[in-house]
């Protein structure tokens, strides 16, 4: 199946059923705001290497976690009753955007220093450049993880309707990823977003709770979380956002 050109002055894409086996559906295009927004409100995302042109994916099967469905270790609660991390959201989404960019991580995120990778590729300078927009526009949104004032863990990833699009983290030190994941789910839980997807299937979103559906079940629950649906924007840390229709 051909892979669909996008045009520079078009934001809709094809639909997702014409994806490859491997999931990529189109090329080209560009990361601004209103595209970025359709994407992920129809289920694409983009994901790319420095230059190359922008490739953008609909996979099949899709990883996704209720909110209420995260699974907490007792290791990770004692990590979490021992306030030894302190917790924000959108504080500094730059920071932790450029490190999950520059951190080596370690395979599926876990603390073992053999195991651990390079870190992401596909987070280049344009890709940081629009997501800050979006997060200027209170769309992307980041969660902070402190120990003693150094940033040692976080993610971030894009909202819309009820649903938060994961798209990396990053730790430093062990468990603070996965506490920047839990509170970021108490955070949806009390807000009423009742879906991240985390795209990519790996074996630490399987330990946290999360499963794969196949693209067809996610994209039914996408168009009930998504369309006509409100959006929390703003900055989700000083108690400004409000609930707007994108």
């Amino acid at each position: 199946m051909p892979v669909y050109m996008l045009k520079d002055e078009v934001y809709d894409f094809p639909p997702v059923s014409q994806s490859t086996k491997e999931g990529l559906l189109a090329i080209g295009g560009d990361l601004s705001p209103e595209r970025l927004l359709v994407a992920y409100s129809s289920g694409i995302f983009p994901w790319y290497s420095e230059g190359e042109p922008i490739l953008w994916w609909s996979l099949d099967p899709r990883m996704v976690l209720r909110p209420e469905d995260i699974k907490v270790t007792k290791s990770l609660w004692k990590t979490i009753e021992s306030n030894k991390y302190s917790c924000s959201f959108d504080a500094d989404f730059e920071g932790v955007i450029r490190a999950c960019a520059t951190i080596p991580r370690t395979d599926d995120q876990l603390e073992e220093e053999e195991d651990q990778d390079e870190p992401s590729p596909w987070i280049s300078e344009e890709m940081i450049a629009a997501y800050c927009d979006l997060n200027d526009l209170g769309i992307a949104h980041s969660v902070e993880v402190y120990q003693e004032n150094e940033l040692v863990g976080g993610l971030y990833g894009v909202s819309v309707g009820k649903v938060f699009c994961a798209e990396s983290m990053f730790h430093t030190k062990t468990d603070a990823s996965k506490v920047a994941l839990y509170n970021l789910c108490q955070f949806l839980t009390r807000n009423g977003i009742e879906l991240i997807d985390a795209q990519q299937e790996t074996a630490h979103m399987r330990r946290m709770g999360a499963a794969p559906i196949t693209r067809r079940e996610f994209m039914k629950k996408l168009k009930k979380l998504v369309n006509g649906q409100e959006t929390l924007v703003g900055n989700w840390g000083d108690g400004s956002a409000e609930m707007k229709r994108l």
